[in-house]
């Protein structure tokens, strides 16, 4: 791939655009809006210049919504060889594309599974896509040249190409992206009108469910318009659950012990039905996940502090699996958990004590 037209230039689009811009391929960069495109391309994405003739590849960055209508207009143009979306559904689209009538042999549906809360150019990272699958959804219309450029784009923004039915996707998506996002915001919504006092007890596992929460919301209304159904569904079992955990919780507050002993018996099923869902989500590099063990040491809040800590745990021949940091509420201070590998816990923790690092109890 030596050329390719990026239509859209919002997080994903500028984003895909820095990475093949990176790797020198010639990027052009349309939007709506002019000075998105502008500002993209200022970035280092590409040119905001029009193409003198067709591209290798066709890359619509739209909303679900437009994403039909922008693909047809850029075939009807004859704009390249091959062309792809990257919206966030793949069936809806597909349907429109074939109740237009088009030939969709140049055309693929893809999906990058990577995102953030912010949105827009300025949010956008070359590194955005590396190592997150992206799902490609080829049907036995699609010519083997264009998904082979879908691949060629995959491993130039170094993701993991995942290979799925259209619908099959958008049903996964519900699952793992979609209800997430609204039930994220709904426990976030607790929130809005919540006692100042109870705010300021905010700890990590608040901050954990409700991190997706801060996304924007118009952006979100347009990816549900375009999977209502699936999310529905998924949406559909997580309130029976709700509904039977109420309902076992009301039982807890029960005079009687053989209620109690029910309320406390369903409250312990999802519970434990939880733990064995969280169990099934791949851990490093998407290998199956691996226990780790916690080192947490009290930091404080200044500059070269967490550098300090990774240096002093590479002296110690010890790698980092994971890290979190929780503040300190009212204090210029929080704590590091620094996962590793069980086998490394005690020799990171004694490590760290010998050169002056306070150790707390996880």
């Amino acid at each position: 791939m030596r050329t390719a037209l990026v239509i859209g230039t919002g997080l994903i689009g500028t984003s895909a655009a820095l990475a093949l811009a990176g790797r020198g391929v010639t990027v052009h960069l349309r939007d709506h809006d002019p000075a998105r495109a502008r500002t993209a391309a200022a970035l280092g994405a590409g040119t905001d210049a029009e193409p003198e003739g067709p591209v290798d590849l066709v890359i619509v960055a739209v909303p679900p919504a437009h994403v039909a209508g922008t693909l047809a207009e850029a075939i009807g143009k004859g704009l390249g060889r091959g062309y792809l979306d990257v919206a966030s559904v793949k069936g809806g689209p597909k349907r429109e594309l074939q109740e237009l009538g088009l030939d969709l042999t140049a055309y693929i549906g893809t999906h990058p599974m990577s995102g953030k809360e912010r949105s827009g150019p300025l949010a956008a990272t070359a590194d955005l896509f590396e190592g997150r699958p992206w799902v490609l959804t080829p049907t036995r219309d699609t010519d083997t040249e264009v998904l082979n450029l879908a691949l060629e784009l995959v491993a130039l923004c170094r993701a993991v190409p995942v290979v799925m039915d259209a619908d099959a996707h958008d049903r996964a998506v519900a699952l793992v992206s979609h209800t997430p996002q609204l039930v994220s915001s709904m426990v976030a919504a607790r929130l809005e009108s919540a006692d100042e006092t109870a705010v300021r007890l905010c700890g990590q596992g608040i901050r954990d469910v409700t991190r997706i929460a801060a996304s924007d919301p118009r952006m979100w209304v347009e990816i549900l318009s375009a999977n209502p159904g699936p999310v529905a569904d998924v949406l559909a079992g997580v309130a029976a659950d709700l509904d039977e955990t109420v309902r076992a919780l009301r039982s807890l507050q029960s005079g009687d012990d053989a209620e109690r002993r029910e309320g406390a018996s369903g409250v312990e099923d999802v519970l434990r039905r939880g733990n064995a869902g969280r169990a099934r989500v791949p851990g490093k590099h998407g290998a199956a996940p691996t226990p780790y063990e916690t080192v947490a040491v009290l930091i404080s809040d200044q500059p070269g502090e967490l550098a300090r800590i990774f240096a002093d745990a590479g002296r110690a021949g010890v790698n980092i699996e994971d890290v979190r940091i929780e503040h300190a509420t009212g204090q210029q201070a929080g704590l590091v958990q620094l996962m590793v590998e069980p086998s490394a816990a005690p020799v990171l923790g004694a490590s760290l004590k010998e050169r002056g690092w306070a150790l707390r109890s996880s």
